[in-house]
């Protein structure tokens, strides 16, 4: 009988052995970050958050998304991890078990700039007047 293969879907994150990967290469490199691992001056003073890293699905390609605290000095930040990818890379390949060591490139996570942007729009007048004639019609 032929196995049916569910393919994991861009909505949901992809596979299961992409989601497992994903954290594990996640875990990887905020540890290298929080021990220090990087030399590089731009790193050093700055603590990154790294909320999500995403798998391509032939697991070569990881997509780190980073902030570093307080969310200032992006392009700083995303420049010097930028111009130590190779060293990233290595160390990254030690601690997980793969039979490839993917490659990595870096984002800004936007995730809060989104998030903030919706509560101001909660806020607005509009928006709370017609929360609260909605309440009320209740």
């Amino acid at each position: 009988m032929p196995r049916h293969h569910q393919r994991g879907s861009s909505a949901s994150g992809g596979s299961q052995r992409q989601l497992r990967v994903a954290e594990t290469v996640r875990h990887a490199v905020a540890d290298i970050l929080s021990q220090g691992s990087v030399h590089d001056p731009d790193l050093e003073g700055h603590i990154i958050t790294v909320p999500e890293v995403r798998m391509s699905p032939d697991l070569k390609l990881a997509t780190i998304y980073i902030m570093p605290l307080g969310g200032q000095d992006t392009d700083v930040v995303l420049t010097a991890l930028e111009r130590n990818k190779k060293f990233l890379r290595g160390d990254i390949a030690r601690r997980v078990n793969l039979k490839f060591a993917p490659d990595i490139r870096f984002r800004v996570d936007e995730r809060f700039d989104e998030a903030e942007r919706i509560e101001k729009l909660l806020r607005t007048p509009a928006v709370q007047r017609d929360l609260n004639s909605d309440s009320e019609e209740s």
